[in-house]
């Protein structure tokens, strides 16, 4: 059997805190207050502290003497640049991982299935969560641990959410993309990595939704929470 996963109690406030920035909750420019946070998950505000510094080198809040902790305004520059790197970390990864994933691409599959469904049903939540897991499943199978944390550590699902909140970067056939990939896991296609590189790039914000997140901005900005 498989152990569960346990997630530390700064991972479970960092967690609580990405799905409301995500969700809307917090708005660009917002103040994320640290002693709220704490009052109600009933923690400390050492923790609490701790996530909002993993947050900050995600560069999703900043920080200011006297000025607290607050959502930072995204420009679609700051979402796109992430994705060149990405793309690069998962071409290695691909062509790492060719030999294991070319004899058994289970790990891949179940999250193919899951987006043909999304897709149907135009559910975005899940399109993200299960875009992500496949390509976290295509990393973990490079068997590199450097290589995963470095790819974790970009925060990918946090910025595809963003993206598609914000600028509404959505495709229009999630499933079948990362079908084509399995699909040449499969055949051995000596491309493997240019693919899966060119797909990471076709999943970047384009530059003229850069008027869009300014305006999303603008309207979801509210007074700083005191």
């Amino acid at each position: 059997m498989t152990p569960p996963v346990v997630h530390s109690l700064r991972e479970q406030i960092r967690e609580h805190i990405v799905e409301g920035i995500v969700s809307g909750r917090w708005k660009p420019g917002e103040r994320i207050v640290e002693r709220r946070i704490a009052t109600e998950l009933e923690v400390s505000q050492t923790p609490v502290r701790e996530a909002l510094r993993e947050l900050e080198t995600l560069r999703l809040i900043e920080s200011a003497p006297n000025k607290g902790v607050r959502v930072r305004n995204l420009t679609a520059a700051d979402l796109e640049e992430s994705y060149p790197v990405r793309a690069g970390l998962e071409q290695i990864a691909a062509e790492l991982a060719a030999p294991v994933l070319g004899r058994d691409c289970s790990a891949l599959e179940p999250h193919v299935a899951a987006l043909y469904e999304a897709d149907r049903l135009a559910d975005g939540e899940a399109q993200v969560r299960h875009t992500v897991g496949f390509h976290r499943e295509l990393v973990r199978a490079a068997g590199n641990a450097v290589l995963l944390h470095t790819w974790e550590g970009l925060g990918i699902e946090v910025f595809t959410a963003l993206s598609i909140r914000w600028l509404g970067t959505v495709q229009k056939s999630y499933a079948e993309e990362h079908q084509a990939l399995i699909d040449a896991f499969r055949a051995g296609d000596p491309r493997i990595g240019a693919l899966v590189k060119a797909h990471v790039l076709g999943c970047a914000p384009a530059p003229e939704h850069a008027d869009h997140i300014e305006h999303a901005e603008h309207a979801e900005a509210a007074p700083p929470a005191e």
